[in-house]
């Protein structure tokens, strides 16, 4: 018995911690489950983490849910109903009247505003109570009260199929951040939304986009159980270079507002595949080609995916963003806009509850079948062990993930990072990404800012030994990082052809 392993069995301390005992069976000495990290986890008005992320804009449904009733809608553990009235207005209210307290999901939609159903006060989107329904005579009265309430109202704005909401104080709402203005979409592509329900907090979700070594294991084929595909690994919808594990490099970015998380990959002994993904604070998340097979030489490919980790209450949360279709990001051909939209997503099934036959054809909104809360009673539980995806990965960690209970690799080091970025942004340890200051900086770029997201294949021969590779990989990784900092001052076209005149020099050193 070693040392170290002696001091655990006796349950020494390390770090003014108590060191579990390491011995077989030992379940006994592990079986306590503390808290949760509540600073990071809870996102309930006046938490911590809650008043920082109401600073800032979040999809809070897709428009295609905005139907001829209200929609009920849970964000932030705040109850909603969302509606677009008579004159095409997007409404975000309170849920609970003013008046009484019933729930306007149930209220009726106006040509300007809603009605609630309980006694027939009307709202407009602002809150603003437009009318009050007292008898016949008594309308001086009844515009007196009307002047006298408000429902609670949140801001909304629409952006290709999803609707937007801004839930802090109306003085200090940030520009509405047009990211590369819009986001770089070839005219052969579109932004498709998507929405998907997650049944466990936001964080480990949020986690999961910055986890960029799970691919090697959750979606290789090699992993799946006696041949029961599910569609969840890259061996059959995506590339078998993503099951490589990536050499990652971890890199604050934009002073700390957002992080670059590049991954090189051999995808042959002639092609070097660096991957960048892009975490910005609070809760979005940019993804390069998931499809990509590293084959062919491609320089600042743009984005595949973008999404938001959307707090629904603690246990639970929303992926919901777009996917980029078309030619020009799927190179591959392998997408599948039919696929893409509702608790649905074309990429790798398993991402989200639904397991069913019904979500691959044409359905309306009503016609969805309910996720049961337990996902152990889902209708395609054995399915899901045979071949879990990310759903099953992230759900299982408890509804809320309990981070002293962790013991972190080397490759766990981007979601680590992340954690204390938004710790410092929330604490105003860095104050750079504070809500004033991070919203000051959108105003300074024109609300476009611009993202490191980029696939990128490199025609790189592999290093002579494996010590020679491993720094070349990491040599060529942080360089795609640097160059798309020093891009940062661009925009548009002109920044897209700097950056690749840049990585053709950065290719021919590497091949001298």
């Amino acid at each position: 018995m070693t040392i170290k392993s002696e001091q655990m069995e006796k349950g020494s301390s390390a770090g003014g911690a108590v060191v579990k005992k390491l011995i077989p069976y030992g379940g006994y000495y592990t079986n306590k489950v503390p808290g949760h990290d509540v600073e990071l986890t809870e996102t309930g008005p006046a938490t911590p983490m809650g008043e920082y992320m109401r600073r800032f804009w979040h999809p809070i449904c897709m428009s295609m849910e905005l139907t001829d009733t209200p929609r009920f809608l849970k964000i932030l553990s705040e109850e909603l109903v969302a509606f677009r009235d008579g004159s095409g207005r997007v409404g975000v209210l309170h849920a609970h009247c003013v008046h009484r307290g019933a729930s306007l999901e149930y209220g009726a939609i106006q040509e300007r505003g809603i009605q609630c159903c309980y006694h027939g006060m009307v709202f407009d989107v602002d809150g603003t109570c437009l009318h009050a329904p007292f008898p016949k005579g008594e309308e001086a009265e009844a515009e007196k009260y009307a002047c006298s309430i408000r429902q609670g109202a949140y801001k909304a704005v629409e952006r290709n199929g999803l609707v937007f909401a801004y839930m802090g104080p109306p003085d200090e709402e940030p520009p509405f951040p047009e990211w590369e203005g819009n986001f770089t979409v070839l005219p052969t592509d579109e932004l498709v939304p998507y929405s998907n329900f997650q049944h466990c907090n936001w964080l480990q979700v949020q986690d999961n986009a910055a986890d960029n070594y799970h691919t090697a294991a959750l979606h290789a084929g090699k992993n799946v159980v006696d041949g029961h595909y599910q569609g969840t690994t890259f061996d059959e919808v995506g590339a078998a270079s993503m099951e490589v594990p990536p050499d990652m490099q971890f890199i604050p970015v934009q002073q700390g507002r957002s992080l670059a998380c590049a991954g090189a990959r051999r995808a042959d002994k002639d092609h070097l595949f660096v991957r960048v993904q892009h975490q910005v604070l609070p809760n979005l998340s940019l993804h390069a080609y998931t499809s990509e097979d590293g084959l062919s030489k491609k320089l600042f490919s743009r984005f595949h995916m973008i999404r938001w980790t959307v707090p629904v209450d603690d246990e639970n949360s929303k992926m919901i963003g777009w996917r980029v279709m078309g030619p020009g990001i799927d190179t591959r051909g392998v997408g599948n806009k039919e696929l893409v939209g509702y608790e649905t997503i074309d990429f790798l099934e398993g991402q989200v509850a639904m397991r069913r036959p019904e979500r691959f054809g044409k359905y309306k909104l009503e016609d969805m079948p309910p996720i049961p809360p337990n996902h152990r009673e889902r209708a395609h539980y054995k399915d899901a062990q045979y071949a879990p995806g990310d759903y099953e990965a992230i759900i299982s960690q408890r509804p809320i993930a309990v981070h002293s209970l962790e013991h972190p690799t080397k490759f766990d080091a981007g979601l680590y990072l992340f954690r204390k970025m938004l710790r410092d942004a929330v604490r105003g340890t860095n104050p750079a990404a504070g809500p004033a200051e991070f919203a000051q900086w959108l105003r300074d770029v024109g609300a476009t800012p611009n993202s490191y997201c980029s696939g990128n294949v490199f025609e790189i021969p592999e290093g002579a030994t494996v010590e020679e590779e491993v720094a070349q990989r990491r040599r060529i990784s942080k360089a795609v990082v640097a160059i798309l900092t020093e891009s940062d001052r661009l925009k548009g076209e002109e920044r897209a052809a700097f950056v690749r005149a840049k990585m053709e020099e950065l290719e021919k050193s590497a091949r001298k």
